[in-house]
């Protein structure tokens, strides 16, 4: 499970149901050289007795090969949830049209391309298929006042989801993307 940031995460619930039903289950951190992070997750999620809790920056491939190989030593992959998004908050700020090139990209990658990078390798680690879940938010199909830019990578999100369905669902590995509707979580 990939973004818990605390235990009002949405990851956070997805995680109990799972380890309710029986999942063994490892987590991703953001780095911050200082540990804050990881103890973060590891309050969120402690009781539930991760195989691991690993730091990862979905924005460096490098990090991203290290945790799925770490990943593959825990065993057969059957499903991951990727509930990871930013935007710059000067440019979920502003108005739209006043949104920067650089927050506009940072966006798109960390929200968009970052599913798609891990898409990729945890298919490579799903023999038997499995699942590909995703969150998102209404803001990325219908304007939401003050979401700006999250909108724009939410909407992208949604349609990276579809084609990537398009491309693994005959390996068997089902893509989707969840929207939870308003909850209070950190964001």
């Amino acid at each position: 499970i990939l973004g818990v940031a605390n235990q009002k995460s949405i990851a956070t619930g997805i995680a109990k149901i799972c380890h309710a039903r029986g999942a063994r289950l490892g987590f991703s951190h953001l780095p911050d050289g200082t540990g804050k992070m990881h103890r973060r997750v590891e309050m969120a999620i402690s009781d539930l007795h991760p195989l691991f809790i690993e730091p990862l920056d979905v924005n460096q491939d490098a990090e991203l090969d290290h945790f799925f190989a770490k990943l593959k030593t825990a065993g057969n992959l059957d499903f991951m949830v990727h509930s990871i998004a930013f935007a710059p908050l000067e440019d979920i700020r502003c108005k739209t049209i006043e949104a920067s090139r650089k927050g506009f990209l940072e966006a798109m990658e960390t929200s968009v391309y970052s599913f798609i990078a891990t898409a990729r390798r945890a298919a490579d680690l799903m023999q038997n298929g499995g699942s590909l879940t995703t969150l998102s938010y209404f803001g990325g199909e219908k304007v939401v006042g003050g979401y700006n830019m999250m909108g724009l990578a939410k909407a992208a999100l949604e349609h990276a989801v579809r084609y990537l369905a398009w491309d693994l669902g005959p390996r068997k590995i089902r893509v989707n993307a969840i929207s939870a509707g308003p909850v209070k979580t950190l964001a």
